[in-house]
């Protein structure tokens, strides 16, 4: 019984609504009485069925919950014969909790604008060599799929056949489609444009990224931030404060009318429903643009940081090297040979920049391989010892370098390169330069970001300090140390929070410098929308675009004041409304209540704005 009640508060709403229609009408226009007494009775009496229902639900679990002030309100105007206030009271509580659910459900589009793109059927091969549709859910990993113009991506996977160009919105928050080849990696939920693609299954349902980034909106969009939990706690207490008060007043004063309005008045809702709503807006905003916040909590550390310290490559680099210059020492073929045979074992960056620069020569078989962290590597080929690295690791090698070598490392240095250094037995063979390209626009981008506050942009990098100087330089960084290791970072982002005391964000790649994403206060990684990249940041931006990063930082700053603002309102209208029941003669329980339901409204609305929000160029 109870549930059906609940489930038809809408109708009762519109019931209450001709009751008082009528009643009034029955009392205004044709002066009876008897039509406008129980018409109102009537209406109280329907309105305030849901609203007990919740109120006794409440009391069950020992929460004093603004449904059970209004319960107690309403009998209280019930039994001193105000009917035309109990009627309206109850409609325009009801008409409120209805107008919320309908806003709070816009703000929460973003779920499910995602979940609508999510796919529901796949052209599977079967074992005859037919591709047949089906479930997304009988999609197992392996299988072979078949995608078509227009058609979504069932799962994530790897072209094996056609091209085509994506439209990969859904996951990285841009619209401009992505050409997709033989050996190209697919994301479900993204859409083909154009072309026809067969694909193998790598990651299906909600292992794939697509899953992972709806589960992480929505327990972002459900978790609690400091300020949310500490309402709630002053709300437990607050509400029942305001019960004590009416009693209170009622004991002194014996005006029941003054008490219930009282109860009415001094409901808590806009305040316990205006932060969540900010919170819910600001992720939902985010989400829609390629940039996952992973919780309340991540806002309100993210809008206050002053430091944002950055990885440089594929961060504030393209990632992608190539050989500026090489220089040979004595008899290089063997050497090249050498370092070719080394550099195909590594997936490291500047291993396939220094592939690309050899080009084809014998490859030879690679034994004792021993890899030095930070440093490079030092391997057996062809029965000779090579060392593969930078000077500090060949200078451990004892490998001893020339003034010449000395004097064209230091060159290579001033230039912006990084340094690739081959020794054979012991004698340098080859130096190489290699250079990696500032991300486009990444100078402007950190402009945006100074004028929104950060006030430290530091960057901390493996490679050399020369080369680190000349991106620091161009960049405008206001700090940037180079020669360090993935334990040195860490150890500089533990110094900028204890002894600095300031509030970081570290800014990588999500993989090596997943210590410093750990240990600043907010980790941010380029993500490409990587399983890693996901599960160890706070912030996810997902196609690795860096002009998301000012969004996003503007986005959770918006998202702050706005509850900021949404506390004011709410604990300005209380303190209007309390100080008018007591000061004013025109102050009564109906227009209490439409005040109350209006500034629920008016912080949901507030809140709401967060969901169009851009940043201003």
């Amino acid at each position: 019984m109870q549930r059906f009640v609940l489930n038809q508060k809408n109708r009762i709403t519109l019931i209450c609504a001709v009751l008082i229609v009528i009643g009034f009408a029955g009392g205004l226009v044709f002066k009876n009485e008897t039509i406008a007494v129980w018409s109102l009775m009537v209406a109280s009496l329907f309105g305030l069925a849901p609203i007990a229902i919740q109120a006794y639900q409440a009391l069950k679990v020992k929460v004093v919950s603004i449904d059970v002030l209004v319960t107690i309100a309403v009998i209280g105007a019930f039994f001193i014969r105000n009917f035309e206030e109990s009627a309206i009271v109850t409609f325009l509580f009801l008409f409120g909790a209805y107008l919320e659910q309908r806003t709070l459900n816009k703000t929460r589009s973003a779920i499910k604008e995602l979940t609508e793109m999510a796919p529901e059927s796949a052209l599977k091969q079967m074992d005859n060599g037919e591709f047949e549709e089906v479930e997304v859910d009988e999609v197992d990993v392996g299988d072979i799929l078949l995608v078509k113009t227009g058609a979504k991506i069932p799962v994530d996977g790897t072209v094996i056949s056609g091209e085509g160009s994506i439209n990969e919105a859904s996951i990285t928050g841009e619209s401009l489609p992505v050409a997709k080849g033989k050996g190209s990696t697919v994301y479900a939920g993204t859409i083909l444009d154009n072309g026809t693609i067969q694909i193998v299954a790598d990651r299906v349902g909600e292992d794939t990224t697509f899953g992972k980034i709806i589960e992480l909106v929505e327990e972002a969009q459900d978790s609690k931030s400091e300020a949310e939990r500490f309402i709630d706690r002053f709300a437990k207490y607050y509400t029942p404060a305001v019960l004590l008060l009416g009693i209170l007043v009622w004991a002194i004063s014996r005006d029941l009318e003054l008490a219930i309005t009282i109860l009415v008045l001094g409901c808590p809702g806009a305040l316990v429903i205006g932060v969540p709503v900010s919170n819910v807006a600001g992720i939902g905003n985010g989400a829609r643009h390629g940039v996952l916040l992973k919780g309340s909590e991540v806002i309100r550390d993210f809008s206050r940081l002053d430091t944002m310290v950055f990885d440089k490559t594929g961060t504030l680099t393209e990632g992608n090297p190539s050989v500026s210059e090489k220089i040979y020492y004595e008899h290089p073929d063997e050497a090249l040979e050498y370092l070719a045979s080394i550099e195909h074992e590594s997936d490291h960056p500047l291993a396939k920049a220094i592939l690309a620069e050899i080009g084809p020569v014998k490859l030879w078989s690679v034994e004792d391989t021993e890899v030095v962290k930070g440093g490079g590597i030092v391997a057996t080929v062809n029965g000779h010892r090579v060392a593969v690295g930078n000077v500090a690791m060949l200078e451990s090698e004892n490998v001893t370098l020339t003034e010449q070598a000395k004097t064209d490392i230091a060159r290579l240095e001033k230039g912006g390169n990084s340094l690739v250094l081959t020794a054979v037995d012991g004698e340098l063979k080859i130096l190489m330069g290699v250079r990696d390209q500032i991300r486009p626009g990444v100078k402007e981008d950190l402009q945006r970001l100074k004028k929104l506050g950060v006030k430290n942009l530091i960057m901390l990098s493996g490679d050399n300090q020369g080369t680190v100087d000349v991106v620091g330089r161009e960049l405008g960084l206001t700090r940037a140390y180079g020669n360090m290791l993935p334990e040195d970072k860490a150890a500089y982002i533990k110094k900028l929070i204890e002894e600095e005391g300031q509030i970081v964000a570290f800014v990588g790649d999500g993989v090596n410098d997943s210590p410093s994403l750990a240990l600043a206060h907010i980790g941010i990684a380029m993500g490409s929308g990587t399983d890693v990249a996901i599960e160890t940041s706070n912030v996810v931006l997902m196609n690795s675009d860096f002009s998301r990063l000012p969004h996003a930082l503007g986005l959770t700053k918006a998202t702050f004041r706005n509850m900021k603002q949404n506390i004011i309102i709410a604990v300005g209208v209380v303190l209007f409304l309390l100080a008018a029941v007591f000061f004013s003669e025109w102050m009564n329980m109906s227009i209490g209540m439409l005040v109350h339901e209006g500034s629920i409204l008016a912080v949901i609305l507030n809140g709401m704005r967060l969901l169009g929000y851009k940043l201003r160029k």
